[in-house]
């Protein structure tokens, strides 16, 4: 009796995103239509209410590497994908030292940072509290960007009025002078323009973290002839594999083992 053809299939690459960003959501979307590919997609639950990917999701840290590499392994899962936000430090590291522990290969999926123009008046930090320190001899009214998370970096500033935006309100410290406007982008030129000039920003502070999602908030700085405060992101783990974008990880997928 000849075997079904069916049987002798090879199972679905179960392919394990670390999520958060645009890239990783089309990347999950690419996936979800090959029949050849399971996609998980991880999230760490840092946003109420995200947007999520085609796919299976699970949303909440794993429990650091061990936790990570125990979780690759139970589920079967042949590729990983570090599709975090580019300052995404600890989770990228973690899934640097769960790859040697599995064996299972890792991409890290970053798109490219940010490069001053013509016209830019660009200051650079290596960290959210170095921006801290330098922030006061640039300006007095702030248009911080830099997310919720890192905001206690600035509390101690009480000279300088600040404007944070961000998708969820943030938590306790945070500096004395504060207006916090909750929105989730991509945001307009001219919505940025507006938003400059209205609440009178003399300084931008913001992260490398590259796309065109918030990238015309530079655009409007740089027309208004305000200087931009940037903090340089983290490299990525050494001896890992990169792409800038989802179709160059669907090419590393297609041609990596597992």
């Amino acid at each position: 009796m000849s075997a079904d053809p069916a049987d002798a299939a090879e199972p679905a690459r179960h392919v394990l995103i670390l999520g958060g960003t645009t890239e990783a959501r089309r990347l999950a979307e690419a996936l979800a239509g090959d029949p050849s590919y399971r996609v998980t997609t991880s999230l760490a639950g840092r946003v109420s209410a995200p947007v999520l990917p085609p796919g299976e999701v699970r949303i909440g840290g794993f429990g650091g590497v061990t936790g990570l590499a125990g979780w690759i392994v139970a589920h079967d899962v042949t590729h990983v994908v570090d599709a975090t936000h580019p300052f995404a430090e600890r989770m990228s590291f973690h899934a640097s030292e769960a790859q040697a522990f599995t064996g299972v290969p890792l991409l890290a999926l970053r798109r490219p940072g940010w490069s001053p123009g013509p016209g830019d008046d660009w200051h650079f930090a290596d960290s959210l509290a170095g921006a801290s320190v330098r922030l006061p001899e640039l300006g007095g009214r702030a248009f911080l960007t830099t997310g919720r998370m890192g905001l206690h970096t600035f509390a101690h500033l009480a000279d300088t009025w600040f404007l944070v935006r961000s998708v969820d309100p943030p938590d306790a410290p945070v500096p004395p002078r504060l207006e916090v406007l909750l929105a989730r982008g991509p945001f307009t030129l001219d919505g940025e323009r507006e938003l400059l000039a209205r609440h009178r920003i003399d300084v931008l502070v913001t992260k490398d973290s590259g796309g065109s999602a918030t990238a015309p908030k530079l655009t409007a700085a740089r027309e208004a002839g305000i200087p931009v405060l940037v903090v340089r992101r983290p490299p990525v783990p050494e001896g890992v594999a990169e792409a800038e974008c989802p179709q160059a990880a669907l090419e590393w997928l297609a041609g990596a083992p597992g």
